[in-house]
């Protein structure tokens, strides 16, 4: 009844409203705090107090990474996606309920569990569950949900309290999960566990029955069938730690992992979490004008989530490699030419007069910073990792995520207040432009690859369908010859 794309898009839906939600979780400090400050606050904290209340979901994300990673191993992608909303639902219900400063905290450690749990495992479910040529606009289409949640915190915390965008964070949570109750499981993990009819009918249902699909699938099940023979053998614990331990030795694990930690490094460094969070810190800052802070910071919001959303299209005509190099090389550039103007303003080498000249600059910043470096290292999420290090490469991009979110988060109101926000930028940017190096000399082209390509590409160093191609030329030349 309905074509394969609208049937993929309805199920990348109930991920992108989670990530919807994650983005509520991630910038609903830039209410609670200021909440929290005010002389009628019914909950008194220190300032040491509200930098955890802010930076607790780095910390928490870990756990539901690792949650995440066992349960989508263990139970599927499906069950695993339903079982990973709850804890943020109950951490909204704890946050409006709460009367003191550790249910708060509960509350905010919940939204992170669940934080955590749907970056992975929402890259894997749209890794897995549609077609090459949609894939990275749906992986980058999860930035685009999370940029919309960050407006959404800021523009209804400007007219309603920090209780009540604490219902309205329920709201995507609780769609989400009625949509994840219609998909099918994922053909890939099904395959994984030999169930290949079960796999085949549910790849078909996503995917249609045309030839493209068929190859591709006749190619994700005949690599789970090699393996077939691998773990005929059930077992033991201790085999299974020692198997895992290996996955160190690999290079189609160690490979990918590396290119997450500096994806992830990239992320945070370029302002995508910090933001949010300390926005209206940083507006107010930078402009030197109180009033207006809630619409620059709206603006800029909304520059966020168009260029994010933009960003979805162009990953379908542009290579992966060429926007992320790009609009990363050009943002950074933009990034340190406003350092230098506020530094210059602050020693009053330049005049401060011109509030909107350095707005207006990080709000180019930000919109060259969303067409490639946020959305682009989340999307290599779902793409990198073999079927057969997927959960314990889940769990280690995880902790390597989780490490970079929580520092940045926990480091960044320190070193506005001591280094101010040009110094904080500055040194974000350095960090940023040595990831940008690192994933150039490392990073592949993914763009209308399957994954068994990629997966093919990092155990033998090169796409083998390119090498088939350069095969058959070689051969045609001979053949003229």
């Amino acid at each position: 009844m309905f074509s394969p794309a609208v049937k993929q898009s309805w199920a990348v839906s109930g991920v992108l409203l989670n990530m919807l939600g994650q983005g509520m979780v991630l910038s609903f400090p830039a209410v609670l705090l200021p909440g929290l400050k005010a002389d009628d606050s019914t909950i008194k904290t220190d300032l040491d107090t509200m930098s955890w209340l802010a930076s607790v979901v780095g910390l928490a994300s870990f756990p539901g990474f690792l949650i995440s990673a066992f349960f989508m191993e263990l139970w599927g992608r499906k069950i695993s996606q339903a079982l990973v909303i709850l804890p943020g639902t109950l951490g909204w219900l704890l946050i409006y309920f709460a009367t003191d400063v550790t249910t708060l905290m509960a509350g905010r450690i919940l939204g992170g569990i669940t934080a955590g749990a749907s970056v992975t495992l929402g890259a894997v479910i749209i890794g897995e569950y549609t077609s090459p040529q949609l894939r990275g606009m749906f992986l980058n289409l999860k930035t685009a949900a999370v940029c919309v949640g960050n407006t959404f915190v800021h523009i209804v915390g400007h007219y309603y309290t920090w209780r009540t965008v604490a219902i309205f964070g329920l709201m995507p949570h609780i769609i989400a999960f009625g949509i994840v109750c219609t998909w099918p499981e994922s053909p890939t993990w099904l395959a994984a566990r030999f169930k290949f009819d079960e796999s085949e009918k549910a790849w078909l249902w996503l995917r249609g029955s045309d030839q493209n699909s068929r190859n591709e699938y006749d190619s994700m099940a005949n690599a789970q069938r090699r393996r077939l023979s691998e773990i005929r053998e059930k077992s033991s614990v201790q085999r299974h730690v020692v198997i895992f331990m290996q996955k160190f030795t690999r290079k189609d694990f160690l490979k990918p992992l590396l290119i997450i930690l500096f994806a992830g490094i990239l992320l945070e460094t370029c302002g995508r979490h910090i933001f949010p969070a300390y926005a209206l810190q940083i507006i107010e800052e930078i402009s030197g004008d109180k009033s207006r802070t809630f619409y620059y910071t709206i603006i800029i919001d909304l520059i966020t989530t168009v260029s994010s959303t933009f960003s979805s299209a162009l990953v379908r005509m542009l290579k992966r490699r060429t926007l992320l190099f790009v609009t990363g090389g050009s943002s950074l550039a933009v990034l340190m030419a406003i350092c230098t103007y506020l530094y210059l303003s602050a020693i009053d080498v330049i005049s401060k007069d011109r509030a909107w000249l350095p707005v207006s600059m990080f709000m180019l910043y930000f919109l060259l910073a969303n067409l490639g470096c946020t959305p682009i290292p989340l999307a290599l999420l779902g793409e990198v990792f073999p079927v057969a290090h997927r959960g314990a490469g889940s769990a280690m991009s995880g902790l390597t995520l989780a490490i970079c979110l929580m520092v940045a988060l926990k480091i960044t109101p320190a070193m506005l207040e001591s280094l101010k926000v040009y110094g904080t930028f500055a040194v974000f940017g350095v960090a940023m432009g040595l990831s940008l190096v690192v994933l150039y000399y490392i990073l592949p082209e993914t763009k209308d690859r399957t994954l068994q390509e990629i997966e093919d590409y990092f155990n033998h160093g090169r796409f083998l369908s390119d090498k088939k191609v350069e095969e058959n030329e070689e051969n045609t030349t001979m053949l003229k010859n």
